[in-house]
């Protein structure tokens, strides 16, 4: 009971990090910039926008497959799946970042912001099963 409690209080401080690091990352861009923030929001002002959103989506991808290559592979499935699970799900979250500070289709931005907050979850909890299945292995 005790690790259930436990999970879902770190699925809600989870939840709660991704939606202030999100704001964090818009307001940031915004102050870097210095655009009005609702247009950088809304999606691309201008030609240096334009060529920021493929520099992003170009460095999710090569640190997502690098990520995911150096995962150490144990023969073990379950550890082998979460182990580069975790590098592919952090390239959805950074894509999706980026589809945030970019992208006008709000129906595309909600779907940014549930993978941020769903990959970011599952990620959690394929850490945490990392973490029991090796203490289980050492025993």
């Amino acid at each position: 009971m005790k690790n259930k409690l436990y999970s879902y209080c770190a699925l809600i401080a989870i939840f709660i990090a991704v939606v202030i690091s999100s704001n964090l990352l818009v307001f940031a861009q915004h102050n870097h910039q210095g655009h009005d923030l609702k247009s950088q929001s809304a999606g691309p002002s201008g030609a240096n926008n334009e060529k920021l959103f493929p520099v992003l989506m170009d460095k999710a991808m090569m640190s997502m497959n690098s990520g995911m290559k150096a995962a150490p592979m144990t023969g073990d499935p379950d550890h082998d799946f979460a182990a580069m699970m975790i590098p592919h799900h952090q390239g959805a979250i950074d894509m999706a970042k980026a589809e945030l500070l970019y992208g006008k289709d709000p129906l595309l931005r909600r779907l940014a912001q549930e993978i941020i907050i769903n990959q970011q979850q599952e990620i959690e909890v394929m850490h945490m099963r990392l973490k029991k299945n090796q203490t289980r292995v050492a025993e």
